[in-house]
């Protein structure tokens, strides 16, 4: 479980003359195990500046990040133990094999080096990256890179996964690959884990989403299942829900 309170975030101006930049004001967020939690918002809204500092690669300036009841910022090795992350930044290698770069991953988590292989392997399968395991990522195409990075957050077996706009650049193929993946992780088949995921495309939290936590200028404006969000603003699609959510008068108080 995810869970994330009251957190806000401000950064110092870039350079004399101009103003501090509010990222976070106010951030609620509870993301259970064997569910899919969708994080929806526009640009500048602040999702990716909360994502990092449940990463741990910054420090919130108020409230407080969990991972199974561990506090991100007083123990930050035990809760991203727990965390699989895969970034805006796909951060591959170049030069490695996909087999290199998953192994490389679980040998800074510990793993000894055949279980590390043999944990590769069995992403592989999982994933469908059998045919590349033993290529460089080199000229990988954009689906490609992110099922290798998927396998590299993955490799550790974390019960929980975050996932930063993972859609990004893919074909659908691509992204019906992934969207049947994410299904799989949160099944009791895949181990029931805890699926958080931002995203701009509407048909991917309307097909995916069991929860959905909406942001708007810094804030969590409103959360729950698609039914309840069309139920509350009375609206028949998803999209114009979202638009009186995240543009709304809430929104902007």
């Amino acid at each position: 479980m995810i869970r994330i309170t009251g957190v806000a975030k401000r950064f110092p101006p870039p350079r004399r003359g101009l103003e501090a930049v509010q990222a976070v004001r106010a951030v609620d967020l509870e993301a259970a195990d064997g569910r899919i939690c969708g994080l929806l918002g526009p640009n500048g809204a602040g999702k990716t500046t909360m994502l990092r500092m449940l990463a741990g690669l910054i420090a919130p300036d108020a409230g407080r990040l969990e991972v199974d009841g561990i506090d991100v910022v007083r123990e930050p090795r035990r809760a991203l133990a727990r965390l699989g992350m895969l970034g805006d930044a796909r951060g591959l290698y170049p030069r490695l094999t996909a087999r290199e770069n998953i192994v490389y991953f679980a040998a800074l988590h510990g793993l000894a080096r055949d279980a590390a292989h043999a944990r590769a392997e069995a992403l592989a399968e999982a994933l469908d990256l059998k045919p590349l395991l033993e290529r460089r990522t080199e000229g990988f195409s954009q689906g490609e890179r992110v099922k290798t990075a998927l396998a590299r957050a993955l490799v550790h077996d974390p019960p929980n996964i975050v996932l930063d706009e993972p859609t990004n650049g893919l074909d659908v193929p691509a992204t019906r690959a992934l969207r049947e993946t994410l299904r799989w992780l949160a099944s009791p088949a895949g181990g029931g884990r805890c699926v958080v995921f931002s995203t701009h495309v509407m048909q991917e939290v309307e097909r995916l989403c069991d929860a959905v936590v909406v942001i708007a200028q810094g804030r969590s404006v409103a959360h729950g299942s698609v039914a309840e969000l069309l139920e509350r603003t009375g609206r028949a699609q998803f999209e114009d829900a979202f638009v009186d959510l995240a543009f709304g008068a809430g929104a902007a108080a």
